[in-house]
């Protein structure tokens, strides 16, 4: 018995010569179908010939480029809005300690007359006032409160307040030698002047 392909007879040959002439499209689809299975046969990728859009799917070097330069422009605009941020609470941080060093020194001026009533009263041996002075005075020195008392130093018109003048020796630099009433500094900055007498 024969394993040989049978050859189609001439009436075969005719009819597909016939059916290609009335639908030459049907034909060549034939064609390009077999041509696609041959391909998927080696394993191979077809290529269809449609062109990806970059700008649609970004797969491009352009549309990244893009997100980029849009990622990049927030994350500046969100950096300039933080360190605005972040001075803002600088400022409003040291606004309220200026308020709040203001307003103490306020308060601890106008009980100056208080330390002065005690000292006038310890002076004139008023023994009982004197505990009431030293806890005072301890409690608001310990907050920054500071005496001026300046016998024997230089006069200094930034600290002293000289109400009364002593001629002294030539060349003699003023020098105080009596406080009339004592001064006070606040954390270093001078609330009032002691008033002093100066010689020299």
């Amino acid at each position: 018995m024969s394993t040989a392909n049978p050859t189609p007879d001439d009436d075969e040959v005719l009819e597909a010569e016939a059916m290609a002439e009335e639908n030459p499209a049907a034909a060549d689809a034939e064609v390009v179908d077999a041509e696609v299975v041959d391909d998927h046969d080696d394993g191979e990728l077809i290529d269809t010939g449609v062109a990806v859009d970059e700008d649609v799917f970004v797969d491009g070097t352009v549309g990244r480029s893009d997100l980029a330069a849009e990622r990049d422009e927030y994350k500046e605009a969100f950096m300039r809005v933080k360190a605005d941020f972040e001075n803002f609470k600088k400022r409003a941080d040291r606004n309220v300690a200026e308020r709040l060093e203001r307003s103490t020194s306020q308060l601890v001026t106008q009980l100056l007359p208080v330390l002065d009533a005690c000292d006038a009263a310890v002076s004139q041996d008023q023994t009982e006032v004197e505990p009431i002075q030293k806890s005072f005075l301890e409690v608001l020195e310990r907050e920054g409160l500071e005496r001026l008392d300046p016998v024997g130093e230089p006069f200094d018109p930034n600290l002293h307040e000289a109400v009364m003048h002593e001629e002294g020796e030539d060349g003699d630099e003023p020098t105080v030698v009596a406080i009339l009433r004592i001064g006070y500094t606040w954390k270093g900055k001078v609330i009032r002047p002691a008033m002093v007498k100066v010689k020299g």
